[in-house]
Formats: C-alpha cells, sequence, structure tokens
C-alpha cells in the first residue's frame, strides 16, 4: 500500500462530503463533455459545440476538481482551518449551475443567456478564490505547494474576470474603441487558464504528492531544477499571455522558452522521484508516470513552433496537434492519479483511520478495485495514444472516433470505481454526497455536511 504521512493534519480537514461532491461533480463533467465531443465528431451538436466542449471539460472537471483538492488539502497540509465551510458548498453551486447553463447557452445558440450564468460562474470562482486564500492568509510562512496555489489563485481570478468580458462581448460591443481585439483577449484568457490556473496548480500539488507518497524528497539536481520551475514558469505565463495580448512576437516568445524549460525541468524532478519511489507502486504512481513523458514529449514538440509563432491561433496550447497530448496525456493524468489517492484518503481517514489497532480496517489501497483500476487505465492510454497520433498525422475521424470510444470508456470505468469507493467505504450514499446533507455516521453519531 501507498505509506500514509505522518506530518499532515487531518484533524483540520473540511468534512469529508464537501471535497467528495466537488470530484463526484467534476466527474459528471468530464464524461459530459467527453459525450459532446464525441458528438462534435459526428456533427451531433448544434450551436457552439466546440467551445462547451472546452469549457465542460476544463471548467467543470479539471477546475472544480482543483476547488476540491484545494478545499481538502490545504487546511490538511498547511494546518489551517478551513475559513468557510459554508463558502465551500456555495462555490461548487454557483459554479455547477453557472457552467451548465452556460454550456446549454452555447450550444442553443442563446447567446443573450451567457452574460447571467457567466456572472453566477464569476462569482463561484471568486467564492473559492476568497475562501482558500483567507484560508493561507492564517500561516506564517508558505512553503513551495502554497505559493503555487497563492500564484495560482491570482491567475484564476484574471481568468474568470477575462472570460466573463469574453461572454459579455457576444451580445455587447465590450471590444469596441479599445486597443486589443477580442481574438486577443480569447488568448490571453486560454493562456492564463489552462497554463497559469491549471498547470501551476498541478505543479504545486506534485511537489508535495511527488515526494510525500513515494517517500522521498528533494535532493541534488532537484534543489537546482526546482528554482527554474517555481520563478521561470509564473514568470513565463504572464510574458507569453502578455505578447498574446499585444501581439508582441519577441514577448511572447520569451515567455514560451520559459514555460517550456519550466514544464521540462519539473518534468526531470517528477520523474526522479518516481524512480527513486520506495513504496509499492499504486495507480496513482503509474498514472504521474505517463505525465513524465507525456508532458516532456508536448514541451520538445512545442518548442519549435513556439519559437517560431507563438502568438498564432494554431499554436494557442501548443504545436499544431498537441491538445490532446498536453490536456489529456499530461493534465488529465494527473488529475486521474490524484484522484485515485484522494478519494479513497478522504473516506480512509474519516472512517478507518480511527480503528487501526483496536480491529481490523482496510488500507487506502483497499478501498478500490484493482482490476477496475487496471482496465480504465489501459484504456485511457490506448485512448489517448490513438487521439495523439491522429492529431499528428491526420487520420480519418474514424481512428479519431476510435480513441475518443476509448477514453469515454476508461472514463466510465473509472468513473464507476471511485463509485463504488463512495457507495461501499462512505456511510453516505452518492447522491447524499452530492446534494450535502444531515446525515448518521457509522457509529450513530449524526454528522452534517453543509450546504449552499
Amino acid at each position: 500500500m501507498a505509506a500514509i504521512p505522518g506530518n499532515i493534519e487531518t484533524d483540520q480537514q473540511p468534512p469529508m462530503t464537501v471535497p467528495l461532491r466537488h470530484f463526484v461533480v467534476a466527474l459528471g463533467f468530464l464524461l459530459a463533455g467527453s459525450l459532446v465531443g464525441l458528438a462534435i465528431g459526428v456533427g451531433a451538436v448544434p450551436g457552439l459545440g466546440t467551445l462547451a466542449h472546452v469549457h465542460l471539460l476544463l471548467a467543470g472537471w479539471i477546475c472544480i476538481t482543483i476547488m476540491g483538492a484545494m478545499t481538502q488539502f490545504v487546511p490538511v497540509w498547511s494546518g489551517a482551518v478551513l475559513h468557510s465551510q459554508r463558502l465551500a458548498s456555495a462555490q461548487l453551486t454557483l459554479v455547477v449551475v453557472g457552467l451548465l447553463g452556460f454550456a446549454t447557452a452555447l450550444m442553443l445558440n442563446a447567446l443573450a443567456w451567457l452574460v447571467p450564468f457567466g456572472a453566477l460562474m464569476l462569482t463561484g470562482f471568486w467564492v473559492f478564490i476568497y475562501n482558500i486564500a483567507r484560508t493561507l492568509a492564517t500561516l506564517d510562512g508558505y512553503d513551495v505547494t502554497e505559493r503555487h496555489f497563492l500564484m495560482a489563485l491570482g491567475f484564476f481570478a484574471v481568468l474568470t474576470v477575462l472570460g466573463f468580458f469574453l461572454a459579455t462581448g457576444f451580445t455587447r460591443p465590450v471590444f469596441a474603441g479599445v486597443a486589443v481585439t477580442r481574438p486577443n483577449v480569447v488568448a490571453i484568457h486560454a493562456t492564463v487558464a489552462i497554463f497559469g490556473a491549471v498547470l501551476t496548480t498541478v505543479y504545486g500539488a506534485l511537489y508535495q504528492l511527488g515526494t510525500m507518497f513515494t517517500q522521498t524528497e528533494l535532493r541534488g539536481v532537484d534543489l537546482y531544477l526546482r528554482p527554474v520551475e517555481e520563478v521561470g514558469h509564473p514568470v513565463g505565463v504572464v510574458l507569453l499571455a502578455a505578447g498574446r495580448l499585444a501581439d508582441t512576437e519577441l514577448v511572447a516568445r520569451v515567455g514560451a522558452v520559459l514555460v517550456l524549460v519550466a514544464a521540462l525541468a519539473f518534468c526531470t524532478v517528477l520523474g526522479r522521484k518516481l524512480y527513486e519511489m520506495q513504496v509499492d507502486w499504486t495507480p496513482m504512481h503509474t498514472r504521474y508516470a505517463v505525465v513524465v513523458p507525456g508532458l516532456s514529449s508536448w514541451a520538445l514538440v512545442t518548442a519549435p513552433a513556439w519559437v517560431r509563432a507563438p502568438t498564432a491561433p494554431a499554436n494557442l496550447f501548443g504545436a499544431a496537434g498537441s491538445v490532446h497530448l498536453f490536456v489529456l496525456g499530461s493534465i488529465g493524468f494527473v488529475v486521474f492519479g490524484t484522484l485515485y489517492h484522494i478519494i479513497p484518503f478522504i473516506i480512509w481517514v474519516h472512517e478507518y483511520s480511527g480503528l487501526l489497532g483496536l480491529e481490523d480496517v482496510p488500507m487506502i489501497d483497499d478501498l478500490y478495485n484493482d482490476r477496475l483500476a487496471a482496465l480504465d487505465g489501459a484504456l485511457l492510454v490506448a485512448g489517448t495514444a490513438v487521439l495523439v497520433l491522429a492529431d499528428w498525422f491526420e487520420l480519418p475521424a474514424a481512428v479519431r472516433g476510435l480513441g475518443g470510444v476509448l477514453v469515454v470508456a476508461g472514463i466510465l470505468v473509472f468513473g464507476a470505481n471511485m463509485l463504488l469507493v463512495i457507495r461501499e467505504h462512505s456511510p453516505h450514499s452518492v447522491s447524499q454526497v452530492v446534494l450535502g446533507r444531515r446525515f448518521t455516521g457509522r457509529d450513530g453519531a449524526a454528522t452534517e455536511t453543509e450546504s449552499a
């Protein structure tokens, strides 16, 4: 089994169902976004379906997962009490309602509704930013993970405001009479979102998880590579975004190089920790092992395109044809791997940790089904590989469709495994976790999940 760290403050964590609710809802958005993507491939999605697909996956799956993870692990890692459990529930409700309405409006071309639903999303994300920032503000100092999280919160603040302006711009002349154009604002919004908010959070979390659950520490060359990433990445994101906003290739090129060098530096650190690992491999570790070649390959493939034309729309997320490699093969596998630990961990701490030494209890890695984990891993790797090859070599649509089907199948198996963990080991049903009500725990004591 994976090691259970002794230096985390589990007494500070929020009620079990607060982060679990985020993760279950995020899985729903992952499935919805994937199905919309398949439907786009056969021309079955009307309106601005591609934009809806992107927001369901990035805002719905990845960002809501980040919201739940920070809500759980900032108190646990930092030993700080979460500022407000009610705000943690309210943030999810606001983002979910806003995103569902936003994606629906895009697919129905009901663009006037983008403004109110966008405002709900904006409010939800800002509630999250405020809640985590207030929690971190109680600390006397910040470690590398906390510094990354603070930077990510800043990126979240910027991207959500830009997103609201873009949503408003569909029906109102927001960009009339100003020096920047809508395409430039789209570019900076996407840059700050994926490389600023998301990738900064990923780096920060993996500095903790990559050492904690391999039972290793940063040493040797790691200590020189960490500042390369910690300084180079955020500075690179700001310069890349600024260059794209002003359409200044020199500034964007410097930022692009910094982002790519930081990615390669981080991959080296993570790869070394996996190589030095002192515990048995788990699904979390195997999925992190996919991230190292995935992210480093993306950086190497993207380097020529970004050096040549960092502001070109075709190179928004990297070299042309590298979107699936980056979003699914890199960031996606971080999320899959982390959830294979965090969902069982939350339930195990609440339900079983207090019984150690008193009776036989399962360990964290006993809570999920190993066979399902192996199956979803194989499906996701195979599907990602097919999609990446289809992107690179412009293979027929049928091949791309096959990759999409394999990924959706992997998502279904992964989701089933995680939901079975909740069903079999949590005192709350999946529906109770999502809705958030007063429950009775295993010991008969009343416990409460605050809902918005």
